[in-house]
């Protein structure tokens, strides 16, 4: 055993505590597969990473650090937030990017570029806000039979579904667009029934009844009772004063809940992975603009924002926040 670097963060917010937090060991060097998993099961967090230097591969292709990812259940190709939380961790521990503003990960899909961003967000003078370029997305359409079973376990009609996809960008993900935001607040599933078809649930509902490509501001109607609870825990999110005591000062376009039951985390608070691939979904399909914000974790107490937009190429990049939480030493 030895003394490592260690950072805790939490990513896809500008106030600590109301995001995803990410155990980060800043130097993995000579830790086994089994030493990484035990540690990660520890934590107890949805994900813990470790640094590494890049294989000979990666080097060539650029990449300035390669991570390996794990939950408390076993490791992941590629994951959102662990992503982000993770450059944030190097770049404060002194890791410099081979170009400047841009940035290189080595991970289970390959190599995932990242890149600061200069969209407009609810923490207009953050200035250091990064996202990252979406991995190629394999997604498929589901019979009504595959379908049925995860209906059940979630509490859905099957009228209740605009569309539903197979997705997988590194993980798997079933994806469900419910018509109704306050339909999606209340469900309350059946984690072991998740568990048993051993597939990662998430669930949107668009926040706003306009078309997607609409140029109208979009307006929230979520639940009243599931938006006192977030906003008794959070500060608002935006000083922009309202009369409009449904709307509140949440600047998000989709809601967002995922269930990770199969990963042994019943809900998961925010989720960069399937937001983008959810993303590429819905902007394929014209059921979401090519830019828009997506808000997660509202019932559990969180209010992690998720900025998502298109390039003219088409490519998806997602970006968020990170915040310094614990800075510190870890003997493993």
């Amino acid at each position: 055993m030895k003394i490592r670097a260690f950072q805790q963060v939490d990513v896809f917010t500008h106030t600590a505590f109301l995001g995803n937090p990410l155990a980060v060991v800043l130097d993995g060097e000579g830790l086994s597969e089994a030493q990484m998993q035990a540690f990660a099961r520890w934590t107890q967090l949805s994900e813990t990473t470790f640094v590494l230097p890049p294989t000979p591969q990666g080097a060539a292709g650029g990449a300035d650090y390669r991570v390996r990812i794990y939950t408390p259940g076993g490791e992941l190709p590629f994951a959102g937030h662990p992503t982000l939380g993770t450059a944030h961790a190097w770049r404060q521990a002194g890791g410099l990017p081979r170009q400047p503003g841009v940035m290189v990960q080595e991970c289970g899909v390959g190599l995932v570029r990242l890149q600061l961003t200069n969209a407009p967000g609810v923490n207009d003078t953050q200035q250091d806000r990064w996202a990252f370029a979406a991995p190629a997305l394999q997604r498929r359409t589901l019979s009504a039979e595959e379908l049925a079973p995860f209906l059940v376990a979630l509490g859905l009609q099957a009228d209740e579904v605009i569309a539903a996809q197979h997705l997988n960008n590194g993980p798997d993900f079933l994806a469900l667009l419910v018509n109704d935001v306050d339909r999606l607040l209340s469900l309350e599933p059946d984690h072991n029934a998740l568990k048993r078809l051993g597939l990662m649930v998430g669930v949107a509902a668009r926040s706003h009844d306009h078309p997607a490509d609409t140029a109208t501001p979009l307006i929230r109607r979520a639940n009243r009772e599931a938006r006192a609870f977030a906003t008794a825990q959070a500060p608002k999110l935006t000083d922009k004063p309202t009369t409009d005591s449904t709307a509140l000062t949440d600047p998000s376009d989709l809601e967002v809940r995922v269930f990770t039951s199969a990963v042994d985390i019943p809900e998961d608070p925010v989720t960069g992975s399937f937001n983008a691939s959810l993303a590429q979904w819905l902007m394929a399909e014209k059921l979401m603009p090519p830019q828009y914000i997506a808000r997660q974790g509202t019932m559990l107490g969180r209010a992690g924002l998720v900025y998502v937009s298109q390039d003219k190429a088409g490519q998806v990049w997602v970006g968020g926040d990170v915040v310094d939480c614990i800075q510190g030493q870890v003997r493993l």
